[in-house]
């Protein structure tokens, strides 16, 4: 009976400290169960923690090594991020080269085709983007007669005078690096989306 109920008031405790362990304050955050489940050994690409103990009190690693132990053996001075291959130039993840060109360059930016071959879809997807991305200025219609082109004032009317005439690289330029009030929209929309804007400007913004 006496060990029945040594065992009751041991569970009892075991019980009350799995519960008081998960609470956190001040400095102290608290008992993990299977912290490796929370704190994934990860690579750190500029930093390296190299002592292979560094963490053993805490790690359950398979391979033996601390919990901390961060470097990556199989590179060359333990560094975990790979220099590219040399004279190699790294392309977006939709397979375009950087756009190099800078704001001033517009002749250059001029002579560039359109590399996305005009087809319905690509058309309905530029409306899309058109929308979202130019719509607010530049009006529906590309008149600049948008919300927030009519208080911003001076927006281009993609229909009128030489706007018409415009070469494709030109307004794939200008949307990238911007041109007066126009603002550079290169870090927000992907190349290929750009294209597709440029599309619809000219066939359907500028057709009517």
């Amino acid at each position: 009976m006496k060990i029945r109920h040594s065992i009751y008031i041991a569970s009892l405790a075991g019980l009350a400290f799995g519960f008081a362990s998960c609470g956190a304050s001040g400095d102290h955050p608290g008992y993990e169960y299977a912290p490796q489940m929370y704190n994934s050994v990860a690579y750190e690409p500029l930093t390296q923690i190299i002592n292979e103990n560094e963490g053993s009190w805490l790690s359950s690693r398979e391979d033996g090594k601390g919990e901390f132990f961060n470097s990556n053996i199989n590179n060359p001075y333990r560094m975990n991020m790979r220099e590219p291959v040399p004279n190699t130039v790294p392309r977006t993840k939709d397979g375009y080269l950087p756009y190099r060109l800078k704001a001033f360059e517009l002749e250059a930016a001029a002579e560039i085709e359109n590399p996305i071959e005009l087809s319905d879809k690509v058309l309905a997807e530029g409306l899309v983007l058109y929308g979202q991305y130019c719509s607010t200025c530049h009006g529906a219609g590309g008149e600049g007669d948008g919300r927030a082109g009519e208080v911003i004032g001076g927006v281009a009317n993609l229909k009128g005078g030489a706007y018409i005439n415009l070469p494709e690289g030109h307004i794939f330029h200008v949307i990238m690096k911007g041109k007066g009030r126009m603002g550079a929209h290169g870090s927000q929309i992907q190349q290929e989306r750009i294209w597709k804007i440029v599309h619809y400007v000219k066939q359907e913004i500028q057709k009517q």
